[in-house]
């Protein structure tokens, strides 16, 4: 089964960190900055900072990625996983530095993930074959949209704010989609 086309649109992170890495490029660092920076502080205070200090860390790791961009390997790591392993090792240098360090060992954020069994595995793949091929099944304007919200992580306002339409336009077009998509998944 083939997977869902890609979006033209969406940003490529990997070009930005190399506009950014190669020519300093305010603008892409911009893009960059407006897209994580809001969602690695969102991630710090899930896990358990306090909100001003995870608006210093988030700053902080969008400032280590202008300076270190140069350092990104798209090989090793999406570009979101190498800034949020920078905000996660952030994290865990602030509160070395507030000692409170030794009072959060137990933390689980702060323990490797443990390896996923191989069953879960092959489980995960099956599903996310047949959301592939659920999403391929949809208009092509409510698969769109899909791929938007859930892929590229962008709110309803911000969709209806790219695509240049009205925001219950989007609200009812994922949520006709998801339907369609539960209807087709729980038939198999």
């Amino acid at each position: 089964m083939a997977s869902p086309p890609i979006d033209v649109d969406a940003p490529d992170w990997d070009a930005l960190m190399v506009a950014v890495a190669q020519q300093r490029d305010r603008a892409a660092f911009m893009r960059l900055f407006d897209h994580f920076a809001p969602r690695v502080k969102g991630y710090l205070i899930r896990i358990g900072a306090d909100p001003t200090v995870a608006e210093d860390v988030a700053q902080d790791v969008m400032l280590t990625l202008w300076r270190r961009a140069d350092r990104y390997d798209p090989r090793q790591a999406r570009v979101s996983t190498w800034i949020f392993a920078i905000a996660r090792n952030r994290r865990i240098d602030v509160l070395r530095r507030t000692r409170k360090f030794d009072e959060e060992l137990d933390d689980p954020s702060l323990a490797p993930p443990a390896p996923t069994p191989a069953d879960e595995t092959v489980s995960a793949a099956q599903w996310a074959e047949q959301v592939r091929a659920a999403i391929a099944e949809l208009p092509a304007e409510q698969a769109e949209l899909v791929r938007l919200a859930f892929f590229d992580d962008l709110s309803h306002s911000e969709i209806a704010a790219e695509r240049d339409l009205p925001l219950g336009t989007v609200k009812s077009r994922l949520r006709l989609a998801l339907a369609r998509m539960r209807r087709r998944l729980d038939d198999q």
